[in-house]
């Protein structure tokens, strides 16, 4: 038996024990306080019951047919509760009024009544806080609601006394209004419950859990651009359903890492919460970005890059690299080009004409490594113009043979504090000067690093 069910098991224990000391206590002495408290013991046994097997249905793991899981059997319990507590609280109300427009008690408190109310009193409270406690624990609505009822239980009961105190100091509706006070007290937990629990069974959002999703959402900008979230709970979970915005030219890999990133910040903020996270391209802000996103919209299009916008005179011209399949002859690939250009110009107005260059997509070709002693007059050029231009020596130097000739690779050590645009302007002269002095080199690749 789960540690929940045990607790609830103990409850069930209480109210037996509590309605065979009110009943019999309230029929010896004729207190309608004591017989209303019975009663709303009564509901309790019924709640804790509702609530042990509520517990044992909703810890129960998803299945085909309940894929979210089991947790609103608590709430639906509940709201069972609430009902019961409502046509209890009636009844009482009724028989209150009646003794209080004219009906005689039959009163006879005796000392023992009062110490029994004391007994009643204690048990009360002792229970409203071992049910509280595992309403906290298990985050629990069924616990939640039982602590709501015992603690009302503990109100009722410290009324019952004083009006059982009062009547036996000759005031004898005392008794009566001590009942109608616990009639609105049953009254007031049956709407609390019916509001809370029909939030939940309505799916109604759980307003400081989607709060703190939103803000460790939000704190992942401008990466994740959030666009919708909803939530829910049913029992101690929560589910959480996120859409959210990702760079268009972002890739499979970066668009998972931006969905893991929001299921580990929104876990983080509501702990246990089941998230769900849907990517979509945003909304590209920068004219680059649009276009990127336009030309993409083509599946044709492999690869974009060495996009410019060039403002001459008062008109904005783009244009850009298109990677086409080699395998497409040129007809093919110019209608792909003009399909590409008129998506750019019909999705960016402020784009006044669209230049395409046309490259087919390399395949991957075979190659092996050749050892420095293979090629020293190749390694000795090379190392010569590095020279030239750096003053130091290349950190390694590497040749591949391939279908399409020789390739370097280079790498070069520059100052950290270098600008980019310098460190790259000195890597593409070694790359000129070396394919101009040695026609034998195909390509050449140099990678610099601080």
């Amino acid at each position: 038996m789960t540690p929940q069910r045990r607790t609830a098991l103990v409850s069930i224990v209480a109210a037996l024990v509590l309605i065979g000391v009110k009943l019999v206590t309230g029929l010896a002495t004729g207190s309608l306080g004591l017989l209303s408290e019975a009663a709303h013991s009564g509901v309790d046994l019924v709640a804790a019951v509702l609530t042990f097997f509520a517990v044992g249905v909703a810890f129960r793991p998803p299945d085909r047919g309940h894929a979210y899981g089991h947790g609103k059997a608590e709430h639906l319990a509940a709201l069972a509760e609430a009902a019961i507590l409502i046509v209890l609280a009636l009844f009482i109300a009724n028989e209150a009024a009646r003794r209080l427009t004219g009906a005689e008690p039959e009163l006879d408190v005796a000392w023992w009544a009062l110490a029994v109310i004391v007994f009643v009193i204690a048990i009360d409270a002792s229970r409203a806080l071992v049910s509280l406690r595992a309403a906290r624990r298990w985050q629990s609505a069924a616990f939640a609601t039982s602590a709501l009822h015992f603690a009302s239980d503990l109100a009722g009961s410290s009324a019952v006394l004083v009006g059982l105190v009062a009547a036996r100091a000759g005031y004898e509706d005392g008794d009566a209004i001590a009942a109608l006070f616990v009639a609105v007290l049953v009254v007031v937990a049956a709407l609390r419950l019916i509001r809370q629990n029909v939030d939940v069974l309505m799916d109604r959002v759980p307003a400081p859990a989607h709060d703190a999703a939103r803000m460790a959402i939000e704190a992942l900008a401008p990466d994740v651009q959030l666009r919708r979230l909803r939530m829910r709970r049913a029992a101690r979970h929560h589910f959480a359903d996120v859409v959210i915005g990702v760079p268009p030219e972002a890739g499979v890999e970066q668009a998972h890492a931006a969905a893991s990133a929001v299921e580990e910040a929104v876990e983080r903020a509501v702990p246990g919460a089941d998230v769900v996270v849907h990517v979509e391209p945003r909304e590209a802000g920068e004219l680059r970005e649009r276009a990127h996103a336009a030309a993409m919209r083509d599946p044709r299009v492999r690869e974009i890059h060495n996009i410019a916008v060039l403002e001459v005179g008062d008109r904005i011209e783009l244009s850009l690299h298109l990677k086409l399949p080699a395998s497409l002859t040129l007809a093919e690939a110019h209608e792909v080009a003009s399909a590409v250009e008129m998506e750019i110009l019909r999705s960016i107005p402020e784009v006044d004409d669209v230049h395409t260059h046309l490259e087919p997509l390399a395949e991957p070709s075979p190659g092996h490594a050749l050892s420095p002693l293979a090629s020293p007059a190749a390694m000795d050029a090379v190392r010569r113009v590095v020279r030239d231009v750096t003053k130091s020596e290349p950190r390694s130097v590497r040749f591949v043979r391939t279908d399409v000739g020789l390739v370097a690779f280079l790498t070069l050590g520059m100052d950290a504090n270098r600008p980019l645009a310098d460190a790259h302007a000195r890597a593409s002269e070694i790359e000129e000067r070396i394919r101009r002095a040695h026609p034998e080199i195909a390509e050449v690749v140099v990678h610099t690093e601080p």
